[in-house]
């Protein structure tokens, strides 16, 4: 079985030690680097790394002062941190940074014991999987905006507002799909979309859509998408923030997955669209009971254009039967049954 790669960033100002390692551990690790302490640390917060390699004989003993950050960060505190550190430098490190790291080895090793501890890591089970879960759902109903736990687009968990917010049956909890709240008629991009962000390496996706509320009305939002671990598969939360209210999460953490904020502004503007004339006197008298041949007749089209009617609706609103589209068409009022002309 093929196993995810762990991700690895190392901080050190040595080419040649960062070349070594990427030649020893590409296989197993995908490997970012940069040269101080002060950028690793940030870049540390948009990956989210499950190892972090601190070259202390490549930096200065002043840089390294700020190292306590990083496992003192709710966000960084499951990584594991290990030191690089030189043998002469031994008293010193096991003075002051022998605490905020996980791990110190020495130069006085072969550096193929270097390797080999974070292989064993890599296949360790030392991962994060179930901290963020439960850390999550730990808070889950304390949270004033609507939240969910999503696997892919399928709804597996919602917090009491989101109960409030929007509407829903009960007795469907257990089949409700995120598309069925986002006010867009190409659900199938939107699974897909959902889909590959939950393959991919992103940890964090935010954009804007309109959707339907419990009271039929429709309202923009800003949602955010956020992997609960990198090792749940398909698992992730999602957060709905209203435009009059403010922002609940720090932009900052994670990455950011554009295929999902495009995605959905697509769908916002195509959401917006309007049947053609004709193909709402079709949808009219289909609600009506009409069949083809009495359409045709009614209309004073042929047969062969109705169903090309019928196929582009159908199209149109992403559903796989003309009755799903009529039902799309009265939920979103998209049609004038109060004015049906037969």
């Amino acid at each position: 079985m093929k196993t995810e790669k762990k991700l690895l960033l190392i901080i050190s100002n040595q080419l040649k030690f960062i070349t070594q390692i990427k030649e020893k551990l590409s296989v197993h690790c995908e490997i970012s680097s940069v040269n101080s302490l002060h950028t690793g640390y940030n870049i540390a917060l948009d990956l989210l790394p499950d190892i972090i390699l601190v070259d202390q004989t490549s930096l200065s003993s002043k840089s390294l002062k700020n190292i306590s950050n990083f496992k003192s960060t709710h966000f960084l505190n499951k990584c594991w941190l290990v030191m690089y550190a030189d043998e002469d430098s031994r008293s010193i490190i096991e003075q002051i940074h022998k605490n905020e790291v996980n791990e110190v080895i020495y130069n006085s090793c072969t550096e193929s014991i270097l390797y080999s501890r974070i292989l064993q890591q890599v296949h360790s089970k030392f991962s994060i999987t179930n901290y963020w879960k439960d850390s999550f759902l730990g808070l889950f109903n304390l949270l004033v905006n609507p939240v969910v736990l999503l696997q892919q687009d399928t709804i597996i968990a919602m917090n009491d507002s989101f109960k409030e917010t929007f509407k829903f049956d009960e007795q469907d909890i257990e089949d409700l799909k995120l598309t069925d709240f986002v006010d867009c008629e190409n659900k199938t991009k939107v699974r897909a979309s959902l889909r590959n962000f939950a393959r991919g390496k992103h940890m964090k996706a935010v954009t804007r859509t309109s959707l339907q509320l419990k009271n039929n009305k429709t309202r923009n939002a800003k949602i955010s998408f956020s992997k609960l671990d990198r090792m749940l598969h398909g698992q992730f939360i999602m957060m709905i923030h209203f435009f009059d209210e403010a922002p609940m999460i720090k932009e900052k953490v994670g990455s950011c997955s554009q295929n999902v904020e495009n995605c959905f502004e697509e769908n916002s503007n195509l959401a917006e669209f309007s049947f053609t004339k004709r193909e709402k006197e079709i949808i009219q008298l289909l609600c009506k009971g009409y069949k083809t041949k009495e359409i045709s007749d009614t209309l004073f089209i042929s047969p062969k254009t109705i169903e090309k009617h019928r196929a582009n609706i159908v199209k149109r609103t992403n559903s796989d039967t003309i009755l799903e589209s009529i039902i799309y068409a009265i939920n979103h009022n998209l049609i004038d049954l109060q004015h049906n002309k037969v």
